[in-house]
């Protein structure tokens, strides 16, 4: 009868664990159990998304308000078009605002960053932001520096 009782302990903690794990799997995967929340669509052409994903956070001032919906190239420009989905309570986005790819750590995640302009006009459902900052590639810092540094000899 005990053997029975530790088998049983065991299976639920074992069941436990795996349901632990599959949420926590699913929370950091950058999906959700919740509902969506509103949101409205702005978007920003970059030179160089180097490696920004779909669903990468958009912050302002390290709070996330978003998420990166799309990344398609534009035929035209011959740009990143990245759409982002932004939350409907923050509203008050002025049009002249400036974004950035940063990136979380020294080789961690990348992300977009927001800086509030002064403009007294918001940016609105399909709004654009055009003064943008595309991603520093790490590989390309690093042969600057080394032709640069040949060429000093």
């Amino acid at each position: 009868m005990r053997s029975k009782r530790i088998e049983l302990f065991v299976g639920v903690f074992i069941v436990v664990g795996i349901m632990a794990f599959v949420y926590l799997a699913v929370q950091v995967s950058g999906l959700a159990f919740s509902d969506k929340k509103d949101t409205y669509q702005i978007v920003a052409r970059f030179d160089d998304i180097g490696g920004l994903s779909n669903r990468a956070k958009v912050t302002i001032a390290g709070v996330n308000i978003g998420s990166v919906e799309s990344i398609t190239l534009d035929k035209d420009l011959y740009m990143g078009l990245v759409t982002m989905n932004i939350d409907s309570d923050v509203d008050n986005i002025p049009t002249d605002s400036s974004i950035a790819i940063l990136t979380s750590g020294l080789l961690g995640e990348k992300y977009l960053g927001l800086s509030i302009g002064a403009d007294d006009e918001m940016l609105t459902d399909g709004g654009e932001i055009f003064d943008t900052q595309s991603a520093l590639v790490l590989e390309t810092l690093i042969s600057q520096f080394l032709f640069k540094a040949g060429d000093s000899e």
